[in-house]
């Protein structure tokens, strides 16, 4: 992989630097991204504004990774655009003796769209790293935000936070507000040093600030295909505990009518986490344990861009945040058996996984899971087996359909060393593997499918 900005510059240049024509977030950081990302664009179009939104990898489909006001690039805008930036990739190629990479050609793409849709404001994802990141070709954001700093793609980005943290800072620029994550003392002096350097104001989320008000899980009954949300008692930050079996999932009574109604595919429960941030309250249909701190970064976010003009009201912020959608984290697809998908790809994804689990686990009454997983070889995962295994009644596995996969027959082997007590089938493809755990797993168990991003699309079809 060849990290640097020569080439996308000088492509951004030939397409006549659409970037300068569009305002910006710009989000780095390890893990996140995506979610922070997703609650503040949907912050943003509450607030009125028309918005663009660039992320990666993708999940379903290709142009996802490309939204205006939360709708995907067309694959006829996509093949306009694509076609453009292929004229200029080659008078770069011509000059440099280079191509420009995959990513630097779609982050050309997505500006020139953004561009030729007149966004007000763009939430602009690094792709990794930061500091050498095609994204980094803007010159002034509006805010710049860092989510949590861990190892990961160590081989590119260096071998301790330091390294990683400074990668990331890199996207800061002088002046430009900074909003970060309370990282590791490591990561955070780095990025503490760089806002000073840059005369970036730093605001560093309040985790002490944030209130959570736990998983609630209503009970539903199915009419067509909405669903009634039913709120059980209890207040913000009082964490919420299944009471009787009409407040299970699929009790099917609705004691009464709630001021919120929720849409689901026929059969799927209604789930939503409350929590409190600065004494205000908030819902979030992103169920991880972990959300509502991405959900009170972006709204530190907001309130940093608030001050530079932007009007972005309390309400738009709780309801941006209520109607965040971001899939593949911590969501549940289906229930009887309840099935949930997580993109947790490394061992502080695969620690959020097992936080999240052991509250859902409690609420539904059951102690341990059916495990799906298939991971890349380049990851950690035996630290992400022994994250997980105290609460898996079996695994399943699998090679994702990716060169970088390790083999199915490699995952089973560490698992049986990690936890030599909890049985290990394999299958020959994600489809595969989450037919056979569905198929063997008890109606009221909870099937859990993690371990890559790149496998998400699969699951789901098998589904």
């Amino acid at each position: 992989m060849s990290l640097g900005l020569t080439r996308v510059q000088l492509l951004l240049e030939k397409l006549g630097r659409p970037q300068d024509t569009l305002r910006f977030v710009h989000v780095a950081g390890t893990n996140g991204k995506g979610s922070t990302c997703a609650y503040l664009d949907s912050i943003l179009r509450a607030a009125g504004y028309r918005t663009g939104l660039f992320t990666s990898p993708y999940i379903e489909c290709f142009e996802e990774r490309i939204r205006v006001d939360g709708q995907n690039i067309s694959p006829a805008e996509l093949r306009a655009v694509t076609l453009e930036v292929r004229d200029a990739a080659r008078g770069v190629e011509a000059r440099l003796g280079e191509h420009p990479t995959e990513f630097e050609l779609m982050c050309a793409v997505a500006l020139c769209y953004f561009a030729q849709q007149h966004c007000d404001i763009v939430v602009l994802e690094v792709g990794l790293g930061g500091r050498l990141d095609a994204t980094n070709v803007i010159e002034h954001p509006e805010v710049c935000a860092i989510t949590p700093i861990a190892l990961d793609h160590t081989a590119i980005l260096g071998n301790t936070l330091e390294e990683i943290a400074a990668e990331k800072a890199g996207i800061l620029k002088p002046g430009v507000p900074v909003v970060s994550w309370p990282q590791e003392p490591q990561a955070m002096a780095v990025v503490r040093a760089k806002a000073q350097e840059l005369g970036c104001p730093l605001t560093v989320l309040d985790l002490d600030a944030l209130e959570m008000g736990g998983l609630r899980i209503a009970g539903f009954a199915e009419c067509g295909n909405s669903a009634e949300l039913h709120e059980p008692g209890g207040r913000i930050g009082r964490p919420f505990a299944l009471s009787s079996p009409s407040d299970r999932l699929g009790g099917g009574e609705i004691p009464r009518q709630s001021e919120s109604r929720a849409v689901s595919m026929a059969g799927k429960p209604v789930l939503f986490r409350s929590f409190s941030y600065r004494g205000n309250a908030y819902r979030t249909a992103l169920l991880g344990s972990y959300q509502p701190a991405n959900a009170a970064l972006a709204l530190e976010v907001a309130a940093a861009l608030r001050q530079r003009g932007w009007n972005i009201s309390p309400e738009a912020e709780r309801q941006g945040v209520a109607t965040a959608r971001w899939p593949g984290r911590f969501e549940v697809v289906t229930s009887r058996p309840l099935i949930i998908i997580d993109g947790g790809h490394n061992p502080q994804g695969a620690r959020a996984l097992a936080d999240s689990l052991k509250e859902l686990l409690a609420a539904v009454g059951q102690e341990k899971a059916v495990f799906v997983m298939g991971v890349l070889a380049d990851k950690d995962y035996r630290a992400m087996i022994r994250e997980v295994a105290s609460l898996a009644s079996s695994f399943t596995v699998y090679a994702p359909d990716n060169s970088r996969a390790l083999l199915a027959d490699d995952l089973a082997r560490a698992i049986k060393e990690e936890a030599p007590c909890v049985p290990v089938a394999t299958a020959p493809d994600a489809e595969t593997a989450l037919r056979n755990a569905r198929a063997a797993a008890d109606p009221h168990e909870v099937v859990v499918a993690f371990g890559s991003l790149y496998a998400i699309a699969a699951l789901k079809r098998a589904l």
